[in-house]
């Protein structure tokens, strides 16, 4: 009874660690989180305040399938100025950024066709593929250079099957961000190889050092970049779903028929709170100078620890070690930490097959648990 495409789905790969995770919890067991995908900070009270004024004033109806006027053009805004990305409001869908991914894929890709995918890189872009019957592909990001493109073996996944390559700078989970050079490679590919990017910039203000490129300001790439951005991270906004993407113009309107016919609109409410956000940079400042600062303690505590190798992350709220622990594979390091410390992590195998022998760790908790998750890695070792 169940289609081929949802039966090739996988479950999540952390699902039973986070069910044993409250467990603990209910038996009073004190645990110290490192697996949150979120910032722990509240949405800005600005934000939240604009956004039930306007629903005061009746803003709780059906908006255009493709977002608001005056929220578009102001995306669009922003990405001329701060992205040097040449666009306007015609190429803009307000839409969740996780559904703006999935609509990405549906647009491109045929069953059968195949979509490369970072190696590491987040969970769903594996399965989204899975769900529109395409066939996703991995490239191994070099770890050796701190996460950053291997020409070679991008090269070396791509044949005529081949549709699109999915990036993620900043990235989850390795917290890198990808330089010019990288950048320049994809872009020689694509052009190459008449590819379509998707460039996933969630994380985009969440830059410690180094700065954020958009690969569609690169020449020859506007036409052939989706970009898929949101307010999730940047402004603690991850319950409103509030998200969009920027992609050329013959592509929007078959991605809007897809909206029109599965969301309808993406949720009045969080359209304008996305438009106030986009106005506050203050409190996304001081988001980002707290998570440097967790940054510098987390990896100056899991440096000192004789079983972790850790690449020094400059951007997002993760950082990714490797680590070597009498033969233990990710999941059973995991299930080590969480039951016999009672910290909670990721495995990396979730991350793809290179993410094995690591363990995510967000520093989206506060100072004093990272300390004491620290000093208890301490006393295991």
């Amino acid at each position: 009874m169940v289609s081929r495409s949802v039966n090739s789905v996988a479950p999540s790969a952390t699902i039973s660690l986070l069910a044993r995770e409250n467990e603990l919890r209910a038996q009073g067991k004190n645990i110290i989180s490192f697996s949150l995908g979120e910032p722990d900070f509240d949405t800005p009270k600005n934000v939240l305040e604009y956004a039930c004024n306007e629903m005061y004033l009746g803003k709780t109806h059906y908006t255009p399938s493709l977002g608001i006027q005056e929220l578009r053009e102001k995306i669009a805004e922003k990405y001329r100025k701060e992205n040097n990305v040449s666009v306007n409001a015609k190429n803009i869908i307000v839409t969740p950024t996780k559904f703006a991914l999935y609509i990405s894929y549906l647009t491109l890709l045929d069953p059968g066709d195949e979509i490369l995918i970072p190696d590491p890189g987040w969970v769903s872009y594996v399965e989204m593929a899975h769900l529109v019957g395409a066939r996703p592909v991995y490239y191994k990001l070099n770890e050796k250079n701190s996460f950053q493109i291997d020409e070679e073996e991008i090269k070396n996944k791509i044949n005529k099957k081949t549709k699109a390559i999915l990036i993620n700078s900043p990235s989850n989970p390795t917290g890198s961000l990808f330089n010019m050079n990288s950048l320049k490679i994809l872009r020689d590919i694509a052009i190459e190889n008449d590819l379509v990017i998707i460039s996933d910039e969630i994380y985009e203000k969440l830059v410690f050092e180094g700065k954020h490129i958009s690969i569609a300001s690169l020449d020859g790439m506007l036409e052939r970049t989706i970009t898929v951005n949101g307010f999730s991270k940047s402004h603690a906004m991850t319950g409103l779903r509030a998200g969009y993407l920027i992609a050329p113009q013959e592509l929007i309107k078959y991605m809007d028929n897809v909206q029109q016919h599965t969301l309808t609109c993406s949720p009045t409410f969080s359209q304008y709170a996305a438009l106030k956000a986009l106005d506050d940079n203050e409190d996304t400042i001081k988001m980002v100078n707290e998570f440097k600062e967790r940054r510098d303690l987390i990896y100056s505590g899991l440096s000192k620890i004789s079983i972790f190798s850790v690449i020094k992350p400059n951007a997002t709220f993760y950082i990714f070690p490797r680590f070597n622990y009498n033969g233990k594979n990710s999941m059973e390091m995991a299930n080590i930490l969480l039951e016999n410390l009672n910290i909670s992590v990721v495995p990396g195998i979730a991350f793809g097959p290179s993410g094995e022998n690591h363990l995510r760790f967000s520093f989206s908790t506060s100072k004093e648990n990272i300390i004491e998750g620290v000093e208890r890695l301490q006393k295991l070792i």
